[in-house]
């Protein structure tokens, strides 16, 4: 049997895991961590492609831990309602998107791919790999070797995988925002459950949801025009932050400085980053799928769902096409051009959130209710090419020839 050796064990390295164990390929997750990635505080919303793709692979209990967010409203900081969106077509079966912790789904997935009987090691963290005769080896760093037909790197934004396959590969590109949130707890604010409610203030974005046992889940994204390091963002104080939080929303006619104060812990903040284009996603039988090859901006509401259809689609791919380099370039033939036209409505998306000047906002102020009455105008067109994607796991795939 045919063995894949899989780097990382966030989504799209156990998503990835079980869509080539369906498509007959032995799978070997290894992760660096001891876990995978407990504890982590920030949620996500995955949106309905991302939830039918799942479905496609028969992962159904992956976000029992979640909830449903059928909607978003946006709104202005002074309080100016601008539109309510549909947050994807729902599925024939009455799915919606649906908010989940980050830990809740990295080790709900990892428990399902372990419940398949597929092979997971922790602590693995891995710091090589080469192209051999008839297959790939990887090395980790307390010294284990293990070969393998052929190895898929799904080891993020900061990929060492990403850096072997091409030593010049890109860097990630930074958007000019940090994002930081939390979890409130005994507050009451305007709204209902099901709904994102999403605020353009005048000097910060923020949005909140409805936690059906009463929390609301946060998140903001001030303007930082210059990426600031790991050192400078942990020299911030937990409570200096959370000051400053506050003053950027004093003047918003918004719940954001209650939800703040009723925070008991807010994250700590990190930058805003995407990955637009990587000139190669393989080399020889090492390939490269999720955030390693085409992170995308949070504002996209993607980056989840562009890892678990990565992961469909290879498996169908390697499944179709037995020779394996054939098969990944037939992978990057078909998923480039949606996941960097994904990548490039995210960061369209987050430019929109940038308050560099008071001038820039101002323009923006005036601006934004034109932009959403046109898509309230035309809804469905406007995001459907986003939401509709849908990959049928039972449609064959063909060898894809080179572009001429």
């Amino acid at each position: 049997m045919t063995t894949a050796l899989i780097i990382g064990g966030g989504v799209a390295g156990p998503v990835a895991a079980m869509a080539l164990q369906k498509a007959g390929i032995e799978p070997r997750v290894f992760e660096a961590y001891d876990k995978s990635a407990e504890g982590i505080g920030a949620n996500l919303v995955l949106a309905v492609n991302g939830r039918s793709a799942l479905l496609e692979l028969g992962i159904t209990t992956a976000l029992d831990a979640g909830f449903d967010i059928p909607y978003n409203r946006y709104f202005m900081g002074s309080g100016r309602r601008l539109s309510k969106v549909a947050n994807g077509k729902q599925l024939d079966d009455g799915t919606v998107s649906r908010a989940v912790k980050r830990g809740d789904l990295y080790g709900a997935l990892r428990d399902e791919a372990l419940r398949r009987d597929i092979h997971v090691e922790f602590g693995m963290r891995f710091i090589g790999a080469e192209n051999t005769a008839d297959g790939v080896v990887a090395r980790f760093e307390n010294g284990t070797e293990v070969h393998g037909d052929l190895l898929i790197g799904a080891d993020g934004l900061h990929s060492t995988v990403r850096t072997i396959i091409d030593p010049n590969a890109p860097k990630p590109r930074y958007g000019r925002l940090i994002n930081t949130g939390g979890y409130a707890r005994d507050i009451s604010v305007p709204g209902e459950p099901g709904t994102e409610f999403m605020y353009l203030g005048k000097r910060c974005f923020f949005c909140y949801i409805h936690h059906p046992n009463g929390e609301i889940w946060w998140y903001a994204a001030p303007s930082w025009p210059n990426e600031p390091s790991r050192e400078e963002l942990a020299s911030i104080t937990r409570e200096d932050w959370r000051a400053h939080l506050c003053e950027l929303f004093a003047k918003d006619n918004t719940p954001a400085v209650d939800i703040i104060k009723a925070t008991p812990e807010i994250w700590a903040p990190w930058p805003i980053n995407d990955l637009p284009t990587v000139p190669r996603w393989s080399n020889g039988r090492m390939l490269l799928i999720g955030d390693s090859v085409h992170a995308v901006s949070p504002t996209a509401g993607q980056g989840a769902s562009m890892a678990i259809e990565d992961s469909l689609v290879l498996g169908k791919c390697l499944r179709d096409i037995p020779d394996i380099p054939e098969a990944m370039a037939t992978f990057e033939r078909i998923r480039r051009p949606r996941v960097e036209k994904v990548v490039s409505f995210g960061r369209r998306a987050g430019d929109l959130l940038i308050v560099g000047s008071q001038a820039r906002r101002r323009a923006r102020d005036l601006l934004m209710p034109l932009f959403f009455k046109r898509i309230a105008l035309n809804e469905a067109a406007a995001l459907s090419w986003v939401y509709d994607h849908r990959i049928p796991w039972d449609e064959p795939i063909s060898p894809q020839p080179a572009p001429a």
